[in-house]
């Protein structure tokens, strides 16, 4: 199956997402493969077996959210210089959202610009992380807060490389799943209550689905400036928690689904969204087996860390909210005190 994404004014930047066996691949150029020991041992054999290239370099940085920073983006780019790569050269990101995000920051970077291709090994990367171009790193500010656009030249989804996926990390990507569907497609979400994610054929027509939202939101709106915000939806809760426990204690797509969780609060608060709707959403979270709570220890510095978040403007958050199941509404003005009830419902003595 194959995805396109045509960019709106049409744009030489326009891919294909491609969702089957992985195809052997050929290029008469110099080729990086920046991956992880992890994914290394479990499918580099696989990847080599189906690639052509000029010449062939693989370079491995730590695995883990704890090393997407600068510092790895600096070795990457020092090891390039040593193998000498030009400016038509390309690299391939090999492994999960972490390897997708920082390969394509440093083919944005390396001589103002290389090409790269995306090979995405984990669910949240296969139907979320690789489509859309969006890379960088995180600091000690918040997650992903050091980056570019920068689109890949293709992105190939293979979701045999699942079959090695421990649960945790399955079930964490199955969250980006969820996100889609309650804001974009009823549909979807009604696909997801009733399917077996386990089962091979439901899980590739799942991804699919989940990737054509994607492909074509952005496809609309590829820097974010509208509706591409849309794909935050539980994101800006799920960065503080993130932060806020030195991104060691919930993989992403877990602290997405407790964002999930708190941005509902905030609709149903607003309106937007009524109980029934609320629950059932975080019954299906649940279902998966993903988190649906957290302990905020300090409201104020909590409400704080949403001003470091990239939708923040003007002394303002824009929150992204379900308006019902299969559509949302953006929403910058928001009462701090209406923002601060929510989170005390989530303050430590209220979620023991």
């Amino acid at each position: 199956m194959i995805i396109p994404i045509h960019f709106q004014p049409k744009s030489s930047m326009d891919y294909e997402i491609t969702i089957d066996e992985l195809p052997c691949l050929r290029f008469d150029k110099r080729v990086a493969i920046i991956t992880n020991p992890t994914i290394a041992a479990l499918h580099l054999e696989t990847l080599l077996s189906k690639l052509e290239v000029r010449e062939l370099h693989i370079v491995e940085i730590p695995d883990g959210e704890a090393y997407k920073n600068m510092e790895s983006v600096e070795f990457i780019l020092d090891k390039l210089f040593g193998f000498k790569l030009d400016r038509k050269s390309m690299l391939i990101a090999f492994g999960g959202g972490v390897i997708g995000d920082i390969t394509g920051f440093s083919a944005s970077l390396y001589q103002r610009g290389i090409d790269f291709i995306q090979i995405p090994t984990t669910l949240l990367s296969q139907v979320d992380a690789s489509v859309g171009g969006k890379t960088g790193v995180n600091n000690k500010y918040g997650k992903n807060l050091i980056g570019s656009f920068y689109q890949p030249k293709a992105v190939y989804i293979d979701p045999k490389f699942l079959d090695t996926l421990p649960l945790r990390e399955f079930v964490a990507g199955i969250a980006e799943m969820i996100k889609v569907a309650v804001t974009f497609d009823a549909e979807y979400f009604k696909y997801l209550q009733s399917v077996d994610l386990h089962d091979k054929e439901m899980l590739k027509e799942a991804i699919a689905k989940a990737v054509t939202i994607k492909a074509d939101v952005v496809a609309k709106d590829e820097k974010e400036s509208g509706i591409r915000a849309v794909l935050n939806y539980g994101h800006t809760f799920a960065h503080v928690i993130e932060n806020e426990t030195n991104y060691s204690t919930y993989l992403h797509g877990e602290a997405v689904a407790i964002g999930i969780v708190m941005a509902n609060a905030l609709a149903c608060k607003l309106g937007l969204l009524d109980e029934h709707e609320a629950k059932q959403i975080k019954s299906l979270l649940k279902h998966y087996g993903l988190p649906t709570e957290y302990s905020i220890n300090d409201v104020e510095s909590f409400y704080e860390h949403f001003f470091l978040d990239k939708k923040s403007a003007n002394n303002a958050i824009t929150f992204v909210l379900p308006q019902g199941i299969g559509d949302f509404k953006l929403k910058a003005d928001i009462d701090s005190d209406v923002i601060k009830e929510v989170l005390q419902d989530f303050g430590e003595e209220k979620s023991e």
